[in-house]
């Protein structure tokens, strides 16, 4: 691999924002090109000179390693494909798509041309994240009884006013468990794997939209464990997404990706940050995203993961597991 990984984007929204920040700050990436249908430079980019704005991916003059998908959700596989098709690595943004036959379409066809399948789902990147992860998997925290998430943000009728398809099924995928909650349903999976069972209430409260504003899950696992998941956009001010957690050995308390209280026998708090912190939370009260910290950690990844032919952090087939646990809740509440 080059000394830098090269990069074009392929989106000029909101997320494309925080994915050139991020790529400006690692001096192991360069951003070379960006894709936008509507000519439209991110505003982050400035006047940066030496970044191409095309209408297509292959339209870019510049030579690239890879591509970073920051379209909307249901056009995700759009870009996977195109830029496999050109023999280029790919990271998506979240979630990989909204439905199965999209997803598996993306992982074929960056398999089919060898090329890595990376997907930003950057809180697994999160220190605390990853100790709880290591110490499930070890078995140090014994039984799990029961796992409750809350994801409770707020995004007001402007915000789904904003574009077309925002809150809509045919682009977005749905409401806040396929849009805002997707990154702690993935933590959700990648803690304590596929339920067995799956029970939800899903209802839109208060915001003109096709979708969901605000919905409820109750989740059973093999070996008894119950789960509990509430995904909203309709608690103002919006607050930190929350995990508790309890089993044989005790309890502990997430907020923000931070361990905030611990209460485990035997078990020494593993965390990496102090409660203070914690702050209102990445996307509580509004889409744009400040910190790229997160960003930051899975890019690094992904280009190490090119780097020493290994497969990145999450993959095309881990996030597919998140798309197939949110078309079930969707299914249930259905029903």
């Amino acid at each position: 691999m080059a000394d830098q990984l090269r990069f074009v984007i392929i989106g000029s929204g909101n997320i494309a924002n925080t994915y050139v920040e991020a790529l400006r700050k690692l001096p192991e990436a360069r951003l070379v090109g960006i894709v936008s249908r509507s000519g439209k430079r991110p505003s982050k980019l400035g006047e940066a000179t030496g970044v191409e704005v095309r209408a297509g991916l292959r339209e870019i003059t510049a030579p690239f390693d890879a591509v970073i998908v920051a379209t909307p959700n249901g056009l995700h596989h759009e870009g996977i494909e195109e830029a496999a098709a050109l023999g280029r690595h790919v990271l998506t943004e979240k979630p990989l798509e909204i439905s199965l036959k999209a997803a598996d379409r993306s992982i074929a066809a960056c398999r089919k041309a060898g090329v890595s399948l990376g997907v930003s789902f950057q809180r697994r990147m999160s220190p605390d994240n990853a100790a709880v992860k290591a110490l499930l998997a070890a078995g140090k925290l014994r039984r799990i009884y029961a796992a409750d998430l809350s994801v409770k943000f707020f995004r007001d009728q402007a915000y789904y006013d904003s574009a077309p398809y925002r809150g809509g099924w045919k682009i977005d995928g749905g409401g806040p468990f396929m849009q805002q909650a997707c990154h702690q349903l993935d933590l959700y999976l990648w803690f304590f794997g596929k339920p067995r069972a799956v029970k939800s209430f899903t209802a839109t409260l208060a915001h003109r939209m096709e979708a969901e504003d605000h919905g409820a899950v109750v989740l059973r696992h093999e070996g008894g464990m119950i789960g509990s998941i509430v995904a909203s956009t309709v608690a103002k001010p919006g607050f930190p997404p929350r995990f508790e957690i309890h089993g044989e050995a005790g309890s502990f308390v997430m907020e923000n990706d931070l361990i905030t209280r611990w209460m485990v026998d035997g078990v020494e708090n593993p965390s990496h940050a102090p409660a203070a912190a914690i702050h209102s939370g990445a996307g509580a009260a509004g889409a744009v995203v400040s910190d790229t910290a997160g960003h930051e950690a899975i890019i690094m990844d992904f280009i190490r993961a090119v780097g020493e032919h290994r497969p990145p952090a999450v993959t095309g087939e881990d996030a597919r597991l998140t798309t197939e646990l949110i078309l079930q809740i969707y299914q249930a509440a259905r029903k």
